[in-house]
């Protein structure tokens, strides 16, 4: 059990509360290891998309058979997109978690958030056009060196039908991409084994700055979210069933049944494009905050809220602190709530983000099923011997022919 990395974690997970209520001002010293963690982490992101998305398009050989499993991924993310902002809208009128706290938004401390208002000026400014300019990097490297995860979905797009279109003279370049995809992955398997070092950190430093206090007041709206993410799960997405693991999820859909072709292109874009947990919890947030500084939103704020949230929550997996950025940037749009709440929300981030990035990588699991049905790129025969237990276990050492490539999931990270 020792070596089990899950309880490893649930221990670091202890130590790191133990600490943060016993010493707090040595606790905040512990931040540097959670941060360590998520740099790490996005250090390989970026490369590991290249490498899935170029071998995804080149497996598929027929640029057509590209472009409509992209469409049909995009249409499937933006309607289960709207639902889940819906179902936060829905969720927060219904439970009304902020309501009787009545918070004096003049009484909160803006200093709290002044490390998020030039990011969150930058995602909410320009608006659609701005944010389509944006998708282009200023250089090739540039998209990697920034990190910028969307930019870096163009560049590899462009390069893998380059190397689709040039056929059998760019074989070596695709082989290439493979064996190097196969090093980062075991690379990130690196990462993953410093998770209860990363987990520990963080946690020790939010139970150090905001104190166990904090977390119990707020304790009913991050009990809302967890239920809001488990009903979307089981009732939206059907199923009981983070970039951490990323090689791994993506290796286990395609010995699923899934062409490798679908996978590689529905899974790194949908680290953009569908993030449903983080919908839900936009507009959840967005309702909560109202609700606890007394604030009457018309039915216009909650559309206003809805259409904003649809192209701002676009591309929050590459933003620092993005839950806390990307709110921040829709509320701006939105006057009648004070943005200053999102003080409010500070103390709990962390704990909300564990659900957050587990709903986001289930939601993408689901929706590469989804597409690769809809496509018919699943061997149907497979998939229920797999899920039956009539498979071994899966090997994550192991070669395969097809590249291996799961990307917020128990990645312990805040987005």
């Amino acid at each position: 059990m020792l070596k089990s990395l899950f309880f490893q974690v649930v221990i670091a997970l202890g130590l790191g509360i133990a600490l943060g209520m016993a010493y707090p001002d040595v606790a905040l010293q512990m931040k540097p290891l959670g941060d360590g963690f998520i740099k790490l982490i996005k250090m390989l992101v970026p490369v590991i998309v290249f490498c899935v998305v170029v071998h995804g398009i080149a497996a598929a050989g027929d640029l057509s058979k590209v472009g409509r499993v992209g469409v049909r991924a995009l249409i499937y993310f933006e309607v289960i997109t709207t639902i889940a902002l819906v179902l936060g809208i829905a969720l927060a009128y219904y439970f009304e978690p902020g309501v009787g706290m009545n918070i004096d938004p003049k009484s909160l401390d803006a200093k709290a958030l002044s490390g998020f208002s030039q990011t969150a000026s930058q995602v909410a400014g320009g608006g659609v056009s701005e944010f389509l300019m944006k998708l282009i990097p200023s250089t090739v490297v540039g998209a990697f060196t920034t990190g910028d995860i969307l930019q870096v979905l163009i560049v590899s797009i462009m390069f893998g039908c380059a190397v689709s279109l040039c056929g059998e003279q760019a074989k070596p370049v695709a082989d290439f991409i493979g064996r190097v995809s196969g090093i980062v992955f075991k690379m990130m398997n690196f990462v993953v084994k410093l998770a209860p070092l990363g987990v520990f950190g963080a946690i020790a430093f939010t139970v150090g700055k905001y104190g166990i206090g904090s977390l119990k007041q707020l304790g009913g709206l991050v009990a809302l979210f967890y239920v809001a993410v488990a009903l979307f799960v089981v009732i939206v997405l059907g199923t009981a069933a983070g970039d951490s693991v990323l090689p791994q999820t993506m290796r286990k859909l395609e010995l699923l049944g899934i062409k490798p072709s679908t996978v590689g292109l529905v899974i790194p874009t949908g680290y953009s494009f569908n993030l449903d947990a983080f919908s839900i919890y936009l507009t959840l947030a967005a309702v909560f905050i109202a609700q606890a500084t007394n604030t009457p939103l018309a039915t216009s704020d909650l559309l206003a809220i809805l259409g904003i949230a649809l192209l701002t929550s676009k591309g929050a997996h590459g933003v620092p602190g993005s839950a806390i950025v990307v709110l921040a940037a829709t509320l701006a749009a939105i006057p009648a709530i004070p943005a200053i709440g999102l003080v409010l929300l500070l103390s709990v981030d962390w704990f909300i983000g564990i659900a957050r990035a587990l709903g986001n990588y289930v939601g993408n699991c689901v929706a590469t099923v989804a597409v690769a049905s809809w496509e018919g790129d699943i061997d149907r025969e497979k998939a229920h011997r797999v899920l039956n237990g009539e498979v071994a276990a899966i090997d994550m050492d192991a070669s395969v022919d097809a590249v291996a490539i799961d990307a917020s999931g128990a990645q312990l990270q805040t987005s």
